[in-house]
């Protein structure tokens, strides 16, 4: 078995940091303010120009960008264009701040790369929801880096790879040894995870999407998704996983043993679920990781599918 990547360490967790980028004084000490109360260790901007010199200096510095989106000097539409061509900035989730709630507005910033969304006037309880969400995020990807990085070897030799698993743990485990088996692993890990999170929460437990959103504002999703673990009708049921290399493409198949989905709903983000605390797993893996997700009809199988590009080969090169 492999070890969990979220085994707890006896350093202690440095604030999680938050870079706010807003033009209007008022509304930026306010989100600064409730974060503040909040213990996130908060930086201010007060336009895209000054956030983008703030992210160049320190890089690594930031866990959550809050960027609004009409801006003075650099708005927030081309910091998020900026950050996506920068490799260090790239995977730092932007959270819009925008009166621009219209779906044609939202769907432009979703394909720029920005997964959340908060319309003003802000509630506080959504901020702080949003804002958690996204922090769990970015430390579920950077825990799957670390043990995706710790377990690299010669993957370009791998052809075909089955297994199984059952639970969260395995999941994330297995996802950073399968990140490995593609081209490009930083790219295919963040697919490769949601999928197989999804495959245990979503299709072996039946916890659906709006008891996700409850368990989420209550913060009982880990506790629920244990406690359905350990119940009869689903504690044996288990993920089965493919993974085969043909040429240059790369096929991951995986199937639970649920009732299956409407899945056809969630291979592209709907901007009406861009202020919701979940539901970008399948998005992101589809219009991001992979170049194509292929369900069955009922739900309860998807293959992903990366295609090699000659930009990969260094990557190979390193593997082997």
């Amino acid at each position: 078995m492999i070890s969990s990547p979220l085994s707890t360490s006896a350093v202690p967790p440095r604030p999680t940091s938050v870079l706010v980028v807003e033009d209007n004084p008022a509304a930026l000490h306010l989100v600064a303010s409730i974060l503040e109360k909040e213990q996130y260790a908060v930086t201010r901007a007060v336009n895209g120009l000054e956030a983008m010199q703030i992210l160049e200096e320190q890089p690594a510095g930031f866990d959550v960008i809050l960027l609004d989106r009409m801006m003075p000097v650099m708005d927030g539409m081309e910091v998020t264009r900026k950050m996506q061509a920068d490799s260090r900035l790239r995977f730092i989730p932007i959270i819009m701040l925008t009166a621009a709630d219209k779906p044609e507005e939202i769907s432009e910033g979703i394909k720029a790369g920005v997964f959340y969304y908060l319309t003003k006037p802000i509630e506080r309880k959504t901020l702080l929801s949003i804002i958690s969400s996204a922090v769990k995020e970015v430390k579920h990807r950077k825990a799957l880096q670390t043990e995706m990085r710790r377990h690299r070897m010669s993957f370009g030799l791998i052809q075909v790879l089955k297994g199984s698993y059952r639970t969260l743990d395995e999941a994330e485990s297995m996802s950073s040894f399968l990140a490995n088996c593609f081209p490009d692993p930083e790219r295919a890990l963040t697919g490769v995870s949601e999928l197989l999170i999804n495959a245990v929460e979503h299709g072996n437990l039946g916890i659906n999407y709006d008891d996700k959103t409850e368990l989420m504002d209550r913060n009982d999703w880990r506790q629920e998704v244990e406690r359905r673990l350990q119940a009869p009708e689903y504690r044996d049921r288990q993920v089965t996983v493919i993974f085969e290399r043909k040429n240059d493409s790369y096929y991951l198949q995986i199937t639970d043993q649920g009732e299956g989905f409407n899945w056809k709903g969630y291979l592209k983000f709907d901007p009406s679920r861009a202020t919701h605390n979940h539901g970008r797993g399948i998005a992101m893996a589809n219009m991001i990781a992979f170049d194509r997700l292929l369900y069955n009809e009922q739900g309860n199988q998807v293959t992903a599918i990366m295609e090699k590009s000659d930009a990969d080969s260094t990557t190979d090169d390193y593997w082997s």
